[in-house]
């Protein structure tokens, strides 16, 4: 059936959009000579045109010129599930490119020579009803990447080494994150990506979810069941094998049944560069206006970035292409946040109004939905203030906590006579004077490149905590003092896959390597993951009944080097909600230990880590959940008290049990 060239124009949306009789395609080439849609039937197996080289679409397949640099045109018949590809004739190329707004690409044939997929956007049927996010500053982030975080067979059984971790893997997880306490989970890139493996930040389809994370619709099986018994554990509605079978709805099945579980969901959206090696599908030779490989791409500058081609942000339509990007995601997806990976080389390659374009529409589309900017350059500051003087993020990502912490292990793990400069963790334990709120800062002690295997500086909390014995009671009680810390301290707490249970080897994208978090070590005789675990799970529940620890006001009461201890102290003003955070990196217990305090009187010992070493310690190093001070100033409060502090460990005392 020929194009109809006269249903569509410049209002309808870009890619292929499905219409209750058929579906309008619409793309951007504006050095083209002519463009046309190939769709359903015309692309079977047995007709594949895309395989001779020699084929060239008829007349009546040809889209029409729409005046703006983009081509449009109807094609009757077509509807979800049906495939599709453009050919694009121009002076620099001619030849089949897969639709840069495609919503899916087909698992056979296989990417890169797959082609694109028409799917409805409003065919899955959501269960999420009255679900809100968390607040920014509420947030507890878990960080996982899905290729590598978990597979598992109809059994239960770990099947990694065979396979990747697909979208469904990590809902059969979704009740061991929400027992963690975390509230929100974000992906590492999960975009369609050039090479078998991948940390995701080489993806070159943008609107396509990857489609390695996908279950083939005649592979379901056991999945459908065990995504409809907890839908019935939320009283939901089951879902059918058709509304699960196409991929889109297997990742917005996989955030629905985040939201049910109270999870909200960021992506990790990737703006600063795509692809590594793009192949002749692909947007770098979409529109190509010259057939050398210089400067002549449509999407992409000639200037490089972690291996890949930076966007020529000034371009409105790139521009465009890539802040409709984000707000896809939060309308068609429903994601809750965006973490923006190097924000830096946006601004410095012509980016900075792009951002400010950016974030504005995103706030525009979904003012619940946090931004993240990851931004080194020296103005730290200017990413989360509102333009013009500013980009606009919500938070970005710290460094300088992260950094003092990892040092302080570091020198910690030389032992107990080894000198300790707790300077850098003081000054990283207070909210810098240039950002306005604590929580615009997300800290950290792992992440995916602190802790990725092929990067020779990587190393996991234990690993710095203890390089000969990462099981020691060192490393062990050590690792408990930073990631204490770091929820002790303002800003968003994040983890990394695995972190919560001591996780001491660094991962890699490759699920076949052995580099894989070790859930089994869960279920090891050694009860050193499973006190770990239990110690994180009870951070989160602290941080979450104390206020003042998700506030923005801390200060550093004490910083000893020769005690090796120091002392936080976190508070909301005008409310009697304080806590204060006494960390000792002593080998040897302390007893008698006298510390300032802000008030005379009662407080009570909320938490203590030496609780979790062979968890429950029978004889933790403590002072019985209770403390006296009395009215005589030290470390400039006006109270003290003498306490009992563990070797290696860390107490919190509070005002009050619950906020």
């Amino acid at each position: 059936m020929p194009v109809d060239l006269g249903r569509v124009n410049t209002s309808v949306a870009m890619g292929a959009t499905a219409w209750p009789d058929g579906t309008a395609f619409r793309t951007w080439a504006p050095n083209a000579t002519k463009v046309s849609v190939v769709a359903g039937s015309a692309l079977s197996a047995t007709s594949d045109p895309t395989s001779n080289p020699s084929w060239r679409p008829a007349p009546e397949d040809g889209l029409a010129r729409l005046g703006d640099g983009s081509w449009g045109g109807f094609l009757a018949g077509i509807g979800d599930g049906d495939p599709y590809m453009f050919f694009v004739e121009g002076a620099g190329s001619s030849g089949w490119k897969r639709d840069p707004h495609a919503r899916e690409l087909t698992l056979t044939p296989a990417f890169p020579d797959s082609y694109g997929v028409v799917r409805n956007p409003s065919d899955y049927p959501w269960h999420d009803e009255g679900w809100q996010p968390p607040k920014f500053d509420e947030l507890i982030i878990y960080q996982l990447h899905v290729g590598t975080f978990w597979a598992q067979d109809e059994n239960g059984r770990d099947v990694r080494a065979m396979r990747g971790g697909l979208f469904l893997d990590v809902a059969e997880k979704l009740d061991h994150l929400q027992k963690l306490g975390v509230n929100a989970i974000q992906l590492l890139p999960i975009q369609e990506f050039e090479t078998a493996f991948s940390m995701g930040y080489n993806g070159v389809d943008y609107y396509s979810p990857e489609g390695a994370y996908f279950i083939p619709a005649n592979q379901l099986g056991w999945r459908l069941a065990s995504v409809n018994r907890m839908l019935a554990r939320f009283s939901k509605q089951p879902l059918t094998e058709l509304q699960l079978a196409p991929g889109v709805n297997q990742l917005k099945c996989l955030i629905d049944l985040c939201h049910l579980h109270g999870i909200a969901v960021i992506f990790d959206l990737v703006y600063n560069h795509a692809g590594g090696g793009f192949d002749d599908r692909s947007i770098w030779f979409y529109d190509r206006q010259r057939t050398d490989n210089l400067n002549n791409s449509l999407y992409f500058t000639d200037q490089g970035w972690a291996g890949g081609q930076i966007f020529a942000y000034w371009n409105e339509f790139v521009s465009r292409f890539l802040i409709d990007n984000a707000c896809f995601f939060l309308g068609e997806f429903r994601i809750d946040g965006i973490r923006y990976d190097e924000v830096r080389v946006i601004e410095n390659n012509g980016g900075r109004a792009f951002c400010q374009q950016l974030t504005s529409a995103v706030r525009a589309t979904n003012p619940a939905a946090i931004q993240i900017a990851e931004y080194w350059n020296a103005d730290r500051a200017s990413a989360v203030q509102p333009p013009p003087q500013g980009l606009g993020f919500d938070a970005e990502l710290g460094d300088r906590l992260r950094d003092a912490l990892r040092d302080l292990l570091k020198q910690a793990s030389a032992g107990a006579s080894a000198p300790l400069d707790l300077s850098a963790v003081a000054g990283a334990l207070v909210v810098p004077a240039a950002i306005p709120e604590g929580w615009r800062l997300v800290q950290c002690l792992e992440n995916q490149d602190l802790t990725y295997a092929p990067h020779s500086d990587a190393a996991r909390v234990a690993w710095l905590a203890d390089i000969e014995d990462r099981r020691s009671w060192y490393a062990r009680s050590r690792s408990r003092v930073a990631t204490g810390l770091l929820f002790a301290a303002p800003g968003i707490p994040a983890l990394f896959m695995g972190q919560e249970f001591l996780e001491d080897k660094n991962w890699s994208d490759n699920p076949g390597v052995g580099d894989l978090i070790w859930w089994e070590g869960l279920d090891d005789a050694n009860p050193v993951m499973r006190d770990f675990l239990e110690f994180v799970t009870d951070l989160t529940k602290l941080r979450r009944s104390q206020p003042a620890l998700r506030g923005s006001r801390a200060h550093v009461s004490r910083a000893e080097n020769f005690d090796r201890v120091i002392v936080l102290h976190r508070w909301i003003e005008g409310q009697p909600k304080d806590v204060v955070v006494v960390a000792n990196l002593a080998e040897q217990p302390k007893q008698g230990y006298a510390i300032g305090l802000p008030f005379a009187g009662d407080w009570f010992e909320v938490f203590n880590s030496d609780v979790y070493d062979h968890f429950p310690n029978p004889a933790p190093v403590g002072n019985d959940g209770h403390v006296r001070s009395r009215d005589e100033p030290l470390d400039g409060f006006p109270a003290r008290a003498e306490i009992a502090l563990p070797a290696n460990g860390l107490i919190v005392l509070a005002r009050s049990r619950v906020g």
